[in-house]
């Protein structure tokens, strides 16, 4: 039994906009359901040109349900161009955490959206349609077993900073069955890492082209993963509080709060983890 925080939980038990929509401008299915996940999702815009209405169906564990609730809750009111830079961190970001090896499950609804929004541009004939059916952009089959590409592995790797296969498993399933693609994940790792070695794991100016709530869900994202089990690990904690252009405030708690090197701790430790994953203008204050 996997330990679900409530934010998880709410989106699994009350999960939004579920269903079908007859009359929908893009639609996109992802995963297989002889593989154990499956996510069809569809999309409706309006005049504007935004997304003014999401549904999805999916046959999965708790984990994609929840996924797939917050991934629709998260995209309503945003233009295509906004939904394209949502990713599987901004999904978990939402629910406030997944298990490692229920990570896969916010790439399927990254992977969902990618899809329909390329899914739109097709029938459309926009530029970027033809990303869905070109094989050159779906890369090379890895995981046989799960369908997964090189493009695929690139992709998450770079997104998630991960290093490792293992890691690759949780967050797609590749070499979860036989194992025989582990190697040449691992291989695909190495080259990319050898590739970004001293340019960062994302271009400096993603970041400051983010619209202000996910600029924030990527700032807690990081506070969460990196900076909060530090702290935690030392009796103390950490709250964000506000984001002002490109100062971040928030509040140190616990043992932080009364320590005589609480502004260390927001230079060195705060301050350089959220320049190391988002963006070196950034900076910390407390609150």
């Amino acid at each position: 039994m996997w330990n679900y925080n409530e934010k998880v939980m709410d989106h699994f038990l009350n999960p939004r906009n579920v269903g079908e929509m007859a009359d929908a401008d893009a639609v996109a299915e992802v995963g297989n359901m002889s593989c154990g996940d499956a996510l069809k999702l569809y999309l409706k815009l309006d005049e504007a040109g935004k997304i003014s209405d999401v549904k999805f169906q999916t046959f999965g564990c708790a984990s994609a349900i929840a996924s797939s609730s917050a991934l629709t809750e998260l995209v309503k009111g945003m233009t295509l161009e906004e939904a394209s830079k949502v990713t599987n961190r901004d999904i978990v970001a939402i629910l406030g955490d997944l298990p490692e090896e229920k990570m896969h499950c916010s790439v399927m609804g990254m992977e969902a959206l990618q899809a329909a929004i390329a899914d739109y541009r097709k029938k459309k004939g926009l530029p970027g349609g033809e990303e869905l059916k070109n094989e050159d952009h779906e890369g090379r089959i890895v995981c046989k077993c799960f369908g997964v590409t090189d493009v695929q592995i690139r992709n998450v790797a770079r997104i998630n900073h991960l290093k490792t296969a293992a890691q690759i498993t949780e967050y797609t399933k590749a070499g979860g069955a036989c194992g025989h693609c582990l190697d040449k994940i691992q291989e695909i790792l190495d080259d990319l890492n050898r590739e970004t070695a001293g340019e960062g794991d994302r271009p400096k100016d993603e970041f400051s082209a983010l619209t202000p709530v996910r600029k924030i869900l990527r700032i807690q994202d990081v506070i969460d993963k990196e900076i909060r089990p530090r702290l935690e690990h030392d009796g103390g904690s950490i709250e964000l509080i506000d984001l002002d252009g490109s100062t971040v405030k928030v509040r140190l708690k616990g043992v932080c709060a009364t320590c005589p090197n609480a502004t260390l701790t927001l230079r060195k430790l705060v301050q350089a983890k959220l320049n190391e994953y988002l963006s070196p203008d950034l900076t910390v204050e407390e609150a």
